[in-house]
């Protein structure tokens, strides 16, 4: 089932969760479009589908076929779990434990074991890479970072190859220098990492 970047963006649309206003990014950085992927979330067809079409396009793309998906907790959850579904692998994720991502609960990759990542949303990039970083010191190979948007449009680095169903550039703004139009716009914290 391939996808567009128009198919995946009408998911989010249909539901409801590609919203415009004025909204405080998880990395402190400011936008006027939000992509809220916990709506998508809720509904199991929806993020199924997505999920089967991350899986198709990863699994033609990589050169080594991943043998566990991980994601970072917590909007990876669901996404990777999905997506683990239809690649019929063994899914783990990741948790902050003192600001580091770690595996717990019993989780653990076989030494050199081939590891695909799977977050929602990639802006920055940050929690991919510290998810890559958790992987390769537990001694597994992480092979590719899947997402279901890539909403830096192929600029973030998280140190391993890149596969998004969708790429998008959204411009964001630090706090101290707002595009005119957001000035007066106040502001909604949506995302995670103890934003809201």
């Amino acid at each position: 089932m391939t996808m567009t970047t128009e198919d995946v963006l009408a998911e989010f649309r249909e539901c409801g969760a590609l919203l415009k206003g004025h909204f405080i990014l998880s990395s402190g950085r400011h936008s006027d479009t939000y992509l809220n992927k916990s709506i998508v979330s809720m509904y199991p067809d929806r993020t199924e589908r997505l999920c089967r079409a991350l899986a198709e396009k990863a699994a033609g793309s990589l050169p080594t076929a991943p043998e566990y998906i991980i994601s970072p907790a917590m909007g990876g959850i669901i996404y990777g779990y999905e997506t683990a579904r239809a690649m019929a692998l063994p899914f783990m994720y990741t948790e902050r434990v003192e600001g580091e991502f770690q595996l717990r609960r019993g989780f653990a990759v076989p030494e050199g074991a081939a590891v695909l990542i799977v977050e929602d949303i990639i802006s920055t990039g940050l929690s991919a890479r510290e998810c890559v970083y958790a992987v390769k010191a537990n001694g597994g190979n992480p092979v590719s970072v899947a997402c279901l948007i890539d909403r830096s449009a192929g600029v973030a680095d998280v140190g391993v190859p890149v596969i998004s169903l969708a790429s998008l550039e959204v411009d964001s703004w630090p706090a101290d220098d707002l595009p005119a139009h957001l000035i007066d716009v106040p502001a909604v914290k949506p995302g995670s990492r103890g934003l809201a």
